[in-house]
């Protein structure tokens, strides 16, 4: 950007409206900011009102800096500005930085004061400003447009400088992952579960993600797909725990119990309840699922009764109003969709029935889940968890040991 001061402008919208709770949601804000841009070097952070700045003087990779706070929850959105003393004429030279070389055809300015005593006031501004910008691009055609200009140039005016900048990119919004807690979240390889677990971390959740899969009765031709899907999901949160879980001999225990159509809700409850016990040991607060509802068989209204009547954590269903297309088309968005569809051995197509039982009632699931030691079969899942450490932008740590994803109907 030339010898003028670049900066990233961050702006945030949720965050503001938290009152007394402001303060801590920034600190987390901040703190995620610099970890985000931690390996990009040269990269200062201010807290300013209203807004973040990340100083970016003499940076070699500024559109980069910008991408990576466009992609932290709790962003509204990042700018690319100029940064220059609160006095008409520099701005003009920041404006004419910012279009040098542009072709557009119309544009407006948005000026804008944060604080009153500013000896013009925003109509003043834009008036200046517009007419700077028309004498540069004279003989081009280009005309203001104030409803839907082609080209939009903002001029953020603060006691002791000046923002000046166009190409406002969108963030996620929402609030900072570590704001809100901890919840784990159960993760197939599928489409559904991913995209949940990206809606809390948007809600400010750290997510430790549990996994099923049933080695040795499967192969392992899914733990690459489970890992990759852990690894994309933390460039949103930075560190990431995966527990893989072995979930094959909990499965042929229930085979020879439990009649077939009520097998996958039996198969989801220990799920939930071994899922809990490891997120009671990692602090978490809740569990989230991807299910949709309706969506398959485990996921009708009664399923789901099924299942939550033996969680003593609550479960978060942040997909379940949503439809497939819906989902499909924010994994798209996130980068998950393409590794979620790639094929591999699904935990859940082992032992399953051809028509699993769609209304499974309290009675019935007592009577079967009577036939079962649970307890040992949820410290059989427990204690068989292998953990998996990841983390972004400084790469994966990575334990041993197999996985699979459990996805069940």
């Amino acid at each position: 950007m030339g010898r003028l001061r670049a900066a990233v402008v961050i702006h945030y919208h949720e965050i503001s409206l938290k009152r007394g709770n402001r303060p801590r949601f920034l600190r987390q804000l901040s703190r995620n900011l610099e970890r985000a841009t931690s390996d990009l070097g040269g990269v200062g952070l201010e807290q300013l009102p209203g807004r973040i700045v990340l100083e970016l003087a003499g940076h070699d990779w500024p559109e980069v800096v910008r991408a990576r706070a466009a992609r932290v929850c709790g962003v509204a959105s990042a700018a690319l500005a100029y940064r220059v003393p609160s006095s008409v004429e520099p701005m003009k030279v920041a404006i004419a930085g910012l279009i040098e070389g542009r072709q557009f055809r119309s544009f407006r300015i948005s000026a804008r004061r944060a604080f009153k005593t500013y000896p013009m006031t925003s109509v003043e501004l834009n008036r200046e400003l517009g007419a700077f910008v028309l004498e540069r691009v004279k003989g081009s055609g280009a005309r203001v447009d104030l409803s839907e200009p082609e080209l939009e140039i903002h001029v953020e005016v603060l006691p002791a400088e000046t923002f000046v900048y166009a190409d406002r990119v969108p963030g996620p919004g929402g609030l900072p992952v570590g704001a809100s807690g901890t919840v784990a979240a159960l993760l197939s390889g599928g489409i559904d579960s991913p995209v949940a677990a990206w809606r809390m971390m948007k809600r400010g959740c750290r997510v430790v993600f549990v996994h099923f899969h049933s080695v040795p009765y499967l192969p392992a031709t899914s733990q690459a797909k489970a890992r990759a899907l852990v690894e994309r999901l933390t460039e949103w949160q930075y560190r990431s725990q995966l527990l893989l879980v072995p979930l094959g001999e909990i499965q042929r225990e229930v085979v020879l119990s439990v009649p077939p159509p009520a097998r996958v809700v039996v198969y989801r409850r220990m799920m939930v309840r071994i899922a809990e016990a490891l997120a009671r040991r990692a602090g978490a607060l809740a569990l989230t699922t991807g299910d949709s509802l309706g969506q398959v068989a485990s996921q009708t209204l009664t399923n789901i009764a099924r299942i939550d009547e033996i969680a003593g954590l609550p479960v978060l269903r942040p997909l379940i109003g949503m439809d497939k297309l819906e989902i499909t088309a924010e994994a798209q968005r996130l980068g998950t969709f393409e590794i979620s569809i790639e094929p591999d051995a699904d935990c859940c197509t082992l032992f399953v029935p051809k028509h699993p039982a769609t209304g499974v009632s309290a009675d019935e699931m007592r009577a079967v889940e009577a036939r079962l030691p649970i307890p040992r079969l949820v410290a059989m899942g427990v204690e068989g968890a292998v953990l998996e450490t990841f983390e972004f932008p400084t790469g994966v740590a990575a334990g041993g040991g197999p996985a699979l994803r459990g996805r069940c109907d």
